[in-house]
């Protein structure tokens, strides 16, 4: 199938970014511009032959995850030099979405009836941006935190002061605030359109929320307490692990009648 054939192109390509020596900047961004392109045409080829987009299966989800994931993060480090130096800390969390989405059955989705709405394409892009923009912030932020650890400090030492690197991680940490809120908004709007109610504390819409408190926590505190730099990136590691925990672990655990996930 061509769609098979076309992600496991991607997913070398990725690879080949990850594993390339850092040395070699070029080499990265043509591998990952290269790893995007293939990416983005099995999704397509898969949206052609199934009528509808990624959004319906476990293997579609953690796909289409994986593409704006590293969209994202190409998009930042194109714009952000320290974000070039920093993205392999959390390129171990794209390897986990490339393994489990080849693991997951490839098979066709049903497209339920209540996501036929334009709600659903601009949830889905508001939930892909939070997370993607909350990624870069913990890539950014991770770096003072594996110093702190005393872990691989050759390649850490040039990725940016700790100042610099905490202000960046802010920075994109607010941004993703932002999509989160007006991506829970779009939802409750989706949710009285689709079931006549805007929120009923679901499980996915509780661990929605809680997400979204721990990063206003995680904001307010590095503008209130002006924790050192690893420590604000260990909270916002933190914050990161419940929303992948919200977007891959709950809507498929959850017998609850929410079936919303993206």
């Amino acid at each position: 199938m061509a769609e098979g054939w076309l992600l496991q192109a991607a997913l070398g390509s990725y690879a080949a970014a990850w594993l390339a020596p850092r040395r070699h900047g070029a080499w990265v961004g043509a591998a990952a511009a290269l790893a995007l392109v293939l990416h983005t045409a099995a999704l397509l080829w898969r949206w052609h032959q199934h009528g509808h987009g990624p959004f319906t299966t476990m293997h579609e989800v953690l796909s289409s995850s994986l593409w704006s994931l590293a969209l994202v993060l190409a998009l930042a480090a194109w714009g952000v030099g320290e974000v070039r130096q920093a993205w392999r800390v959390v390129a171990p969390v794209l390897a986990v979405l490339a393994a489990w989405a080849l693991w997951a059955p490839a098979g066709r989705g049903h497209f339920l009836p209540t996501y036929a709405t334009p709600l659903l394409y601009l949830h889905a892009v508001l939930g892909k941006a939070f997370l993607g923009l909350l990624l870069v912030a913990v890539a950014l932020s991770g770096v003072p935190l594996l110093r702190h650890l005393r872990r691989n400090a050759g390649w850490l030492a040039a990725a940016g002061t700790d100042r610099r690197l905490d202000e960046l991680a802010h920075r994109f940490a607010a941004f993703a605030l932002v999509a989160d809120s007006l991506m829970l908004v779009v939802g409750a709007a989706w949710a009285q359109d689709a079931w006549g109610r805007y929120w009923a504390w679901d499980p996915l819409e509780t661990w929605a929320f809680a997400t979204w408190l721990g990063l206003v926590a995680a904001l307010h505190a590095r503008a209130t307490l002006r924790p050192a730099a690893w420590v604000h990136g260990l909270w916002l590691a933190g914050v990161f692990i419940v929303a992948f925990l919200t977007f891959f672990g709950v809507p498929f655990v959850s017998t609850s009648p929410h079936k919303g996930a993206l």
